[in-house]
């Protein structure tokens, strides 16, 4: 439900916690008097969330009478009760939860507002701090279900074992086979880019929109390094294949070339959106997407230039903030049901490194903790001329996280692509090891 009689609703919050341990344990750590307008309700919430605090266990009725030690709570406790009368004490586990996390997130956010409100008046104005508790209010998460009971829910797992995982390719055919196939498509994962500056990521994170674009998909590419209009040109150019330098000399053919791959690929979105850097946050990131959706425009990829650039108001340092901000970002994967692809910096002991490893991502070892999968990328002497790039998997949670490629790299119209004449490293790498134990066996 879109709104909810929130008088109503706080007698079905306190029935179930007073019924349904499960539910109070999701609720103690967020949950507060003040958020219920009825008195009575609000006493009986204190009583209960202190006694399970203490205890680790929602009260009986007998423990909870034992606490009311005044006529006037007593009669708060009967009034309560009598309201059960009024309502279905049979709930739908996944309403029940949506509701009142939707509840409690209201009341946060209008009692945070009170309470920065009050500060300013008094002239104390932290905007850090004001902006974390907006969004400590809007973050509030209430996981309902027990989870999966391997042995007596078997047939759960097995069905899901004979179900076909869909992905999204890269058309980037060494990618996907280490990928399994390529992006999960129902989402719930980050992939991440790590390379040097200048080493190409942007242009890496550009093909990977295009090609998923291509497939009639609807991919959302944010930017937070350079405009849109500017992006744009490298869209253009990658499918055109106008050189682009020439863009603005031939913009007349560049838009019929665009305008004949619209009308054949006619499902195809790509939503160039531009944010400046360290200005916006993830939860105005997760906001900006449900707007997208609420205008009928629901992302297939969201493509991310790039997630150390997202402002966070968690952390005293870049790790703590990094570590937040990416655990947030792949969150948004769960929420929007699709994958989320960025890309990172590596520090100075990467730099001159052959296929970077997790040890390498800069400012937050975290980030390398939180990706679901890490494809490195780099450049050895003498590849800028021969237009190679290389690409290497370093992290993997769905397959094998060694091995690396080389692609070619047109400058021109800063095109990627996988060809028949770029060796693939992986088979020369298993000769060079081969030949190593050969030697120390030796």
């Amino acid at each position: 439900m879109d709104k909810l009689d929130k008088n109503f609703f706080e007698t079905c919050i306190v029935y179930n916690l007073l019924t349904n341990e499960e539910y109070l344990g999701s609720l103690v750590d967020v949950i507060e008097p003040r958020f219920f307008s009825d008195k009575n309700i609000q006493t009986i919430v204190r009583v209960i969330s202190a006694f399970f605090i203490k205890r680790g266990q929602a009260p009986t009725i007998t423990e909870i009478k034992a606490h009311l030690d005044t006529d006037e709570l007593r009669k708060s406790f009967k009034d309560v009760v009598e309201n059960f009368r009024n309502i279905d004490q049979k709930f739908n586990e996944e309403e029940l939860y949506e509701n009142t996390e939707q509840f409690i997130k209201e009341k946060a956010v209008y009692h945070t507002m009170l309470d920065v409100a009050d500060h300013c008046e008094k002239g104390n104005i932290d905007t850090s701090d004001i902006l974390s508790k907006f969004e400590k209010a809007c973050g509030i998460n209430i996981a309902g279900g027990l989870g999966l009971d391997f042995f007596p829910e078997l047939d759960i797992h097995i069905e899901d074992l004979k179900k076909e995982e869909k992905y999204i390719p890269s058309n980037w055919e060494w990618l996907d086979r280490k990928l399994g196939g390529g992006f999960l498509e129902h989402g719930k994962s980050l992939y991440l880019f790590a390379g040097a500056t200048n080493i190409g990521k942007s242009i890496f994170l550009g093909n990977i929109a295009v090609n998923i674009a291509a497939q009639g998909k609807t991919v959302l590419l944010i930017s937070l390094e350079m405009s849109e209009l500017q992006y744009a040109k490298r869209v253009s150019t990658n499918i055109s294949q106008v050189p682009i330098n020439e863009l603005t000399g031939s913009a007349d053919t560049v838009k019929q070339k665009l305008v004949k791959y619209k009308q054949q690929k006619p499902e195809t979105q790509l939503i160039i959106k531009e944010f400046p850097p360290n200005a916006i946050t993830v939860t105005q990131l997760g906001s900006y997407i449900q707007k997208l959706v609420h205008q009928g425009i629901k992302p297939d990829a969201v493509v991310l230039d790039y997630v150390n650039l997202i402002h966070s108001p968690v952390g005293n340092n870049s790790y703590e903030r990094v570590k937040h901000t990416s655990e947030q970002v792949r969150a948004l994967s769960y929420t929007f049901g699709c994958p989320f692809i960025t890309a990172t910096q590596v520090n100075r002991a990467g730099l001159n490194e052959q296929n970077p490893g997790v040890e390498n991502i800069s400012e937050s070892i975290g980030l390398a903790a939180t990706a679901d999968c890490i494809m490195s990328i780099w450049q050895d002497d003498g590849d800028v001329d021969l237009g190679i790039i290389r690409m290497g998997m370093v992290k993997n949670r769905y397959g094998q996280n060694f091995g690396s490629c080389n692609m070619a790299i047109d400058y021109t119209t800063l095109t990627l692509s996988q060809t028949q004449n770029i060796i693939n490293t992986e088979e020369a790498d298993a000769v060079d090891e081969a030949f190593s134990m050969l030697q120390d066996n030796d």
